[in-house]
């Protein structure tokens, strides 16, 4: 068999049909499905049944990989997260640009399954930064990991007693044996969820305070962000973030701050000066709708 895809869930009943149902769809055939559930309660062990897929006992996110990965029978093992969304030829050209290529160790590019311009923003710095990483301090979200049996098997696999951050521990582990490459030829799409429930400039100030932890104390061992494995849809609340809410009124406050300021030179200014000004403030006013319209929706 050429591939196995490998997938941790707990309480994944709303999302994980999505995926079963992409890679039904799939044009590259010869793969198989493992899902691997923490004791889900909601559902998602009778969709495994009723899907044919093979499922086992999981666990946090790195025992249900490994325990995943422990039965497949596939020379290239793909590890997804049960929120991802590939195209229906994901399987075919991502195997033959590792083929082509001789990869042995592969992530691909993300995008945002939302209509945010901020989802966008932060999936492209995320996405740069695993790129421009690639050589010297490899990184790739557990959710989009590919990687060749033998080498899985050669690094043993995840590390289980992480915390967090186990997915960049094996990554990092396993490009000393093989380089970590970023696929040209095929994309997916994941939720935002986590976004959503976290508040994403706080869920990205975690992402950052873990690398801080990992860059100057080692891999995380201890539970040293507020993390949790499976998602409810109940749990998500839908509300705009925090800081978001104060940037909104501080944008007030410039705008404010900012016509007074015009209003006081602009009869000492040239009218070149006073069109580049009025200029600028248009620009600002578009930036002031556009994080309103957010905070609104």
């Amino acid at each position: 068999m050429k591939a196995s895809i490998v997938i941790p869930t707990l309480n994944e009943s709303g999302l994980l049909p999505k995926l079963l149902d992409r890679l039904d769809r799939q044009t590259f055939r010869d793969f198989e499905i493992i899902v691997a559930d923490a004791g889900s309660t909601d559902g998602t062990r009778e969709i495994c049944r009723s899907r044919g897929v093979t499922l086992v006992e999981g666990g946090m996110p790195a025992v249900g990989r490994n325990r995943g990965a422990a039965v497949a029978r596939g020379e290239r093992l793909f590890f997804f997260d049960a929120d991802v969304l590939p195209p229906d030829d994901f399987l075919e050209k991502a195997l033959a640009e590792m083929d082509a290529e001789d990869m042995r160790l592969a992530t691909c590019w993300f995008e945002p399954d939302s209509n945010n311009p901020l989802d966008d923003l932060l999936f492209e710095l995320a996405n740069t930064f695993v790129k421009l990483s690639l050589k010297t301090d490899p990184h790739a979200g557990g959710f989009a990991i590919f990687v060749d049996r033998e080498l899985f098997d050669r690094v043993g696999g995840f590390d289980e007693s992480l915390r967090l951050a186990e997915d960049h521990d094996f990554v990092k582990r396993a490009a000393r044996h093989a380089s970590l490459h970023m696929l040209e030829s095929t994309r997916i799409r994941m939720s935002v969820r986590r976004l959503e429930k976290d508040g994403r400039f706080s869920y990205s100030a975690k992402c950052v305070q873990v690398e801080l932890y990992r860059l100057f104390k080692g891999e995380v061992t201890e539970d040293i962000v507020d993390y949790r494995f499976g998602y409810e849809e109940k749990g998500t609340s839908g509300r705009p973030d925090e800081a978001l809410k104060r940037l909104g009124e501080r944008m007030e406050e410039w705008r404010d701050a900012h016509a007074a300021a015009i209003r006081r030179i602009s009869e000492e200014v040239t009218p070149e000066v006073q069109d580049a000004m009025a200029e600028i403030r248009r620009n600002f006013d578009t930036l002031k709708e556009s994080v309103r319209a957010y905070l609104s929706r």
